[in-house]
């Protein structure tokens, strides 16, 4: 009988240790992005990964109504202003992983490092039968009239700080052009992307570009262009929570994503890798001119931008 008890305690010690290792990962898209990666994590170490996959708004909404009994481990966002906000909160757990090396240090911190990076550029149809455009204001011009979308800065964080690096830029005169023009507000990126697409629209002012150019590989009628003028990028932040009590594992799936395997899967997706010395079949920042981005002071006075950004468009 004692016997049996040992090897009842024995077995339970062993489900309790195995339900402990494994972890829980809450993640903005692309959905088979994480996916990918928690399978070689999982390959590799044995690791059980749990996925949460959803927009960066419904992951914050998630983590909030867990407060007072959190279950995720690591966060990978779509915004580096969720880092910097989580970080002000002291909910961050501080690791560098030795695979951020080639990281550069724009793109790191002590409590964050970047996944991946997309930049912002115009979608455009080329069977729309409007000129390609190269610039910006290109889309305010008489050919482009009542065809062009803007996903939503209040819903996406990539394009409100394009809306703001674009009007410390130069003001509101080029959105003020958008929207004498006929473009349209439309969603998130999704919504805004999906209309040019199907050919209802022509182009999109600040579509995330990994979304199009992956779009674009499958033979969807869609080319990005980057302006010269200069656009703005949006890291993805990975994040461990300082209340994970998997801390071990949890790094060492920041290490798997940072590794060349886990890189490359990112560069896969038409995301920038993270790493400077992963090759992608895509522009990379040293391609693009980055518009500066005071992220403290965009997000200090965001109300206000928004507010002011509806009040030219009439959204």
């Amino acid at each position: 009988m004692r016997a049996f008890s040992l090897a009842l305690a024995l077995g339970a010690s062993l489900l309790a240790t195995s339900a402990m290792a494994d972890i829980t990962v809450y993640s903005a898209g692309p959905g088979g992005l994480i996916d990918k990666l928690a399978k070689g994590y999982a390959d590799k170490t044995g690791v059980k990964v749990n996925v949460f996959q959803a927009t960066t708004g419904k992951i914050m909404a998630r983590i909030e109504s867990e407060a007072a009994n959190p279950v995720v481990d690591v966060l990978i966002s779509a915004s580096w202003d969720t880092a910097t906000d989580f970080a002000k909160r002291g909910w961050l757990a501080t690791y560098t992983s030795p695979n951020a090396a080639k990281v550069p240090d724009f793109l790191k911190n002590g409590t964050a490092v970047a996944q991946g990076i997309s930049a912002l550029g115009i979608a455009w149809n080329p069977a729309s039968g409007t000129p390609k455009p190269a610039e910006w204001a290109d889309l305010t011009k008489p050919a482009f009239e009542d065809l062009v979308t803007i996903p939503d800065p209040a819903q996406s964080g990539a394009s409100f700080e394009l809306v703001a690096a674009l009007q410390a830029k130069d003001g509101w005169e080029l959105f003020k052009g958008l929207a004498a023009n006929g473009a349209i507000v439309a969603g998130a990126n999704a919504e805004a992307l999906n209309p040019v697409m199907q050919g209802a629209k022509a182009a999109v002012f600040g579509a995330v570009d990994y979304i199009s150019l992956a779009a674009k590989a499958k033979g969807e009628s869609i080319d990005v262009i980057f302006p010269a003028s200069g656009t703005v990028i949006a890291p993805r932040p990975m994040m461990i929570l300082n209340w994970s009590k998997q801390q071990d594992e949890a790094k060492k799936f920041i290490d798997y994503v940072l590794s060349d395997e886990g890189q490359k899967a990112v560069a896969a997706t038409y995301l920038m890798p993270a790493r400077t010395d992963i090759a992608a079949n895509r522009p990379l920042i040293s391609d693009l001119k980055i518009l500066p981005v005071d992220a403290a002071a965009v997000y200090g006075k965001r109300d206000a931008t928004l507010a002011e950004f509806g009040k030219v468009v009439g959204k």
